[in-house]
């Protein structure tokens, strides 16, 4: 199977994952907006899974190192397979809640709150889980781009009129995805081998967990999305001809955004076998800065806006990059 051998080339590999993780939500607004979020959703997490096995079946079945992933799947054993599957299910519901939660309050509210919590508690889990790097360094930065994460959230916010009262459901919502959306990569790292190029009997590779943990997600939408989609947070309920009524056109954009978001997922997992999980799971979530990005510079969403507003966007770019920037240096300091 195709590994990284150098502490460069996973860093390249994590900033691939910003660049999916940031960029896959493009293709919802690429959609239109007549296509409901819940029936993007399907075509989303269908992308997610079908791109795990393209993966699973080239990548992950050639070359000298490691197990292939069909003979790496017949020998693993349940609780490896279990962690992988538990942590696409605990993704799956992290990201509707955080989802419903930006729809019922804005993402001036939800977005801080749970993005917030999921980089700050998920670089401490992973951390504690296996040390790796300086933590004062690494913490520093995590710190940086969780003020940026706010920074922008403040831009937003005053970009757009909001009412005086935040929902508490709405907030609840994001607390409560922010939480599962640090805990997930958890049960994926303790699902994989220490070693890729060497992999321990019983253990997953990424190839083999990213299927599993897709599966997870695949399996668990049937009952989250289904859910959503007869009791939406926003709009009338929906139902499976809604879904199927929907121009291929519209299926296949989703599909891509699946496929982005499964690309930058395994890029992140293969990383981590050389950079470690808390830094690999920290620099992913840089994945803000590049939506930001998105919405700045490609969508146009601060057109017209303030002085103000452009000084908090400039500060939230320092603190991103500069935040991003000791990620990677705790490694060597």
């Amino acid at each position: 199977m195709c590994i990284v051998s150098s502490y460069s080339l996973a860093i390249v590999f994590t900033v691939i994952t910003m660049l999916c993780w940031g960029g896959w939500a493009n293709t919802q607004k690429l959609a239109g907006k007549t296509w409901r979020f819940e029936l993007f959703y399907w075509d989303y997490v269908i992308g997610i899974f079908l791109m795990s096995l393209m993966f699973a079946f080239t990548m992950g079945s050639h070359g000298d190192q490691g197990r292939p992933f069909l003979n790496d799947l017949m020998q693993a054993n349940f609780d490896s397979l279990k962690g992988a599957f538990i942590g696409g299910v605990i993704f799956n519901l992290a990201n509707i809640l955080v989802v419903a939660a930006i729809a019922i309050t804005g993402m001036a509210v939800a977005f801080p709150v749970g993005i917030g919590i999921a980089l700050v508690l998920g670089v401490l889990v992973n951390y504690i889980y296996k040390p790796d790097g300086n933590p004062l360094v690494l913490f520093l930065g995590v710190f940086l781009v969780a003020l940026a994460i706010v920074l922008d959230s403040l831009a937003y916010k005053k970009m757009v009129s909001k009412k005086s009262n935040v929902p508490v459901k709405g907030i609840l919502y994001a607390v409560i995805g922010g939480v599962l959306m640090a805990l997930f990569y958890r049960f994926v790292a303790g699902s994989l081998t220490n070693s890729f190029a060497n992999p321990e009997i019983g253990k997953l590779t990424p190839y083999t967990a990213i299927v599993v943990f897709s599966f997870g997600i695949l399996i668990s939408n049937f009952l989250f999305n289904t859910i959503m989609m007869k009791r939406p947070v926003e709009g009338p309920p929906l139902s499976y001809s809604d879904y199927f009524g929907g121009k291929k056109s519209i299926h296949l954009v989703g599909l891509l955004g699946g496929s982005i978001w499964c690309t930058g997922m395994l890029f992140n997992i293969i990383a981590s076998g050389k950079v470690g999980y808390a830094i690999s799971y920290g620099l992913g979530q840089g994945a803000t800065l590049v939506a930001a990005i998105w919405g700045v510079f490609v969508w146009h969403e601060f057109k017209g806006a303030p002085k103000s507003v452009n000084f908090l966007l400039a500060l939230m770019f320092g603190f991103f990059v500069l935040g991003l920037g000791l990620i990677v240096l705790a490694k060597f300091i």
